[in-house]
């Protein structure tokens, strides 16, 4: 690996559905906090020459790489053009986006191929981003690649990583009830679930790792960012308890993001414990057969020992 990086970025991860949109909004509300959505930065097979040719053909509106949301109408284009579009999300335009790229290419002398020349480029698109706004740090979602929290730390060895973590049961829910994409039976969420709640904990350096539950940031907001911002090593600023009156990037260009309508509201409590409303008991039996000792551990609880 090359030399570590030396920016102190907000890492955030979580199961799909878990508030990690409304996590990262709520912290970009602090005035020291440059916090954006996820980028998807690990599986597309090139994020370099690929991503600078997804932003001149997005620049000049071509079919081939718009459609719904972050789809594109041609297949080929769509890790690039997703990748462009993430990155508006985060107030960086692509014309922005592309001198970033060639930079940080030259920098590395590469196409961005490898995980660090990747983080690298994330790097720059945070820098960025914190330069625009103002802000003293940066932060993006790693989403469920919080699971390789010992990998991120190793490249950024200044970086805290926050995971937010909702009830398992909760996170099925949603998935089930979601028409396009996600989980399809109790089983495979429960599996999904596991990969992303069990493995960090054992293996993120302590002094740079938090847990908290989604239940708590909604339930008891100030006391849960309080410990956040402490965390991270930021002092308390109200705007927290106010995202939704608040500008934010995601808001104004959201590329179709499924979670950027309720991450604008206001924090409310009314999707804790939906599972019980919006599953079958033998739905909710087939996710605790596989996830009970984890939903126990967190203090959640299984329907068999309430």
């Amino acid at each position: 690996m090359g030399s570590p990086l030396v920016t102190n970025p907000v890492l955030l991860g979580g199961e799909n559905r878990s508030g990690t949109t409304l996590f990262s909004v709520v912290l970009d509300s602090h005035p020291d906090l440059a916090v954006g959505p996820e980028l998807d930065f690990v599986e597309p097979v090139n994020l370099g020459p690929h991503v600078i040719e997804a932003c001149d053909l997005l620049l000049a509106g071509d079919s081939r790489v718009l459609g719904p949301g972050t789809d594109t109408g041609d297949p080929y284009w769509y890790h690039g053009a997703h990748f462009v579009k993430q990155c508006e999300r985060f107030g960086v335009p692509p014309e922005v986006l592309r001198s970033l790229v060639e930079e940080v290419a030259v920098t590395c002398g590469s196409d961005l191929e490898t995980l660090e020349d990747r983080c690298r480029l994330v790097e720059a698109v945070g820098e960025y981003r914190q330069s625009r706004t103002g802000k003293q740090r940066w932060g993006i979602k790693l989403q469920r690649k919080i699971a390789r929290v010992d990998e991120f730390a190793a490249i950024w060895p200044r970086a805290h990583f926050v995971h937010i973590i909702r009830d398992g049961r909760d996170v099925a829910a949603s998935h089930l009830n979601t028409v396009t994409w996600g989980y399809r039976d109790s089983e495979a969420a429960a599996r999904g679930w596991l990969e992303v709640v069990e493995r960090p904990r054992r293996v993120a350096p302590v002094d740079r790792y938090l847990e908290i539950r989604y239940e708590d940031l909604v339930d008891d907001p100030k006391r849960t960012l309080a410990r956040v911002l402490d965390f991270v090593g930021v002092a308390w600023r109200d705007e927290v308890l106010d995202h939704s009156s608040l500008n934010h990037s995601l808001f104004h260009k959201s590329w179709g993001h499924p979670a950027a309508a309720a991450a604008a509201k206001p924090l409310y409590r009314e999707q804790v414990s939906r599972y019980r409303r919006d599953l079958t008991a033998s739905q909710i039996s087939a996710f605790e057969a596989i996830a009970g000792d984890e939903l126990t551990r967190l203090g959640y609880g299984i329907a068999d020992a309430s």
